[in-house]
């Protein structure tokens, strides 16, 4: 097995691999434009195959104020990317026996043994029923739990989120375990299991892995994750001994400045640990990553982290009665297309390309983050394709549905 580039310099000619390297270009072509019409700030994207890496392109800027370009070695919240991170680990401790998919989570979060689910009735005052079946570790690995996000802005139930402090931020001071208790006390917005919601599943899922582990989920990544891979530039929020100028800049429509909450959150290490959304992380290392997943779950040096069998059950579809997002899930914001599109153990995937709306493998696999981030993997062509920008939210610029069939078209 090759291992990919994962400093980033570019040793393969795209045409080794099959892939044409003018039409690659056309990849960079269309974000300039993006860059040129100021609608985003700057950008990174890698494409890699057979585990080769065969072209890295870069515009604009990091930090539009300070003119300071983009460069591979920036560092990027990837936000929601954070999600497959978790898994991965939640997965590893599986694959080590100490739970089952189906476990109710409040056999280690006793908390949730009492949670309720919303029938009726405001956020204030939400009329509740008992849980039907429990939640469990299966529900989170797939957003079938019932949870949601305060941000979502569509149900009482996200209000009553907001009303606990749950909206792009938790409590101030609140660490994972208080910030997890809470959820516990919010209801569900449906029974678990019958469909799926975008919401803080894995964060909670990061708590049962701090749990079950007996140690912070910053160290159940190092050991399980980081250190196996060499993710040396990954970590919750910038370290005392990191460049704060090597954080990108975050911005939002038009490429204003977000406020300094948002600006700052990831400058220091935060209280609470989310499994669902706190990572940054340079382009180099997340491919480590998402080259690990391309592989099976190994890395370069032959290291597993996963096996085989277990990253192919995290890949496919585990929605309700095999439905797409548009049939089991609730459009609110899904960080994907809903048709022709699946949900697995952290990774949402293409099912249907037809019905997905553009030109992609059936099967490929990734997730993005809420700043416009995005990873895949496309197991057909041996594929992975990551992109980082820093534009909040996700849903600002089509720039995602740009990425597949720009890369695909340069398939030879």
């Amino acid at each position: 097995m090759t291992a990919v580039q994962t400093d980033l310099t570019v040793t393969t000619d795209p045409a080794e691999v099959g892939l044409d390297a003018a039409r690659l270009q056309r990849l960079d072509h269309r974000l300039d434009r993006y860059v040129d019409e100021g609608r985003l700030p700057g950008y990174l994207v890698t494409v890699a195959r057979h585990g080769r890496l065969v072209h890295v392109g870069t515009g604009g800027l990091r930090d539009v104020e300070a003119g300071r370009p983009v460069t591979t070695d920036t560092r990027w919240r990837i936000y929601s990317m954070t999600k497959p991170v978790t898994s991965v680990a939640a997965m590893s401790l599986y694959e080590e026996g100490v739970f089952e998919l189906t476990d109710p989570i409040s056999r280690w979060l006793p908390e949730f043994a009492e949670t309720r689910v919303w029938t009726a009735g405001p956020a204030q005052q939400p009329v509740t029923a008992p849980l039907m079946e429990p939640i469990r570790v299966w529900h989170l690995l797939t957003h079938t739990s019932g949870l949601t996000y305060g941000f979502h802005h569509a149900h009482p139930v996200d209000g009553a989120y907001r009303l606990r402090g749950h909206e792009w931020g938790t409590p101030p001071g609140a660490d994972s375990a208080e910030v997890v208790r809470q959820f516990a006390e919010l209801p569900l917005l449906f029974q678990p299991g019958t469909e799926w919601n975008y919401g803080v599943s894995t964060d909670v899922l990061g708590r049962l892995v701090e749990v079950i582990a007996g140690i912070p989920l910053d160290e159940v990544f190092a050991e399980r994750v980081f250190g196996p891979l060499g993710m040396t530039q990954t970590s919750f929020g910038l370290r005392p001994e990191d460049d704060p100028d090597s954080l990108a800049q975050l911005y939002g429509p038009g490429v204003t400045p977000m406020p300094a909450p948002f600006a700052q959150a990831a400058l220091r290490k935060p209280t609470f640990l989310a499994g669902g959304a706190g990572l940054v992380s340079t382009a180099g290392d997340y491919l480590r990553f998402v080259e690990m997943l391309r592989a099976g779950g190994v890395t370069p040096s032959g290291e597993r982290v996963l096996g085989p069998r277990t990253v192919a059950h995290m890949v496919r579809n585990h929605l309700p009665g095999g439905l797409d997002l548009e049939s089991a899930g609730r459009p609110l914001y899904a960080e994907t297309p809903l048709r022709g599109v699946g949900f697995g153990l952290g990774f949402s995937m293409v099912l249907d390309p037809v019905r997905y709306g553009g030109v992609a493998s059936v099967g490929t696999y990734g997730w993005g983050g809420a700043a416009s981030t995005e990873f895949y993997v496309d197991p057909v062509e041996d594929l992975t394709v990551s992109f980082y920008t820093q534009l909040l939210p996700s849903s600002t610029l089509p720039v995602r549905n740009h990425l597949r069939p720009l890369v695909q078209q340069a398939l030879l």
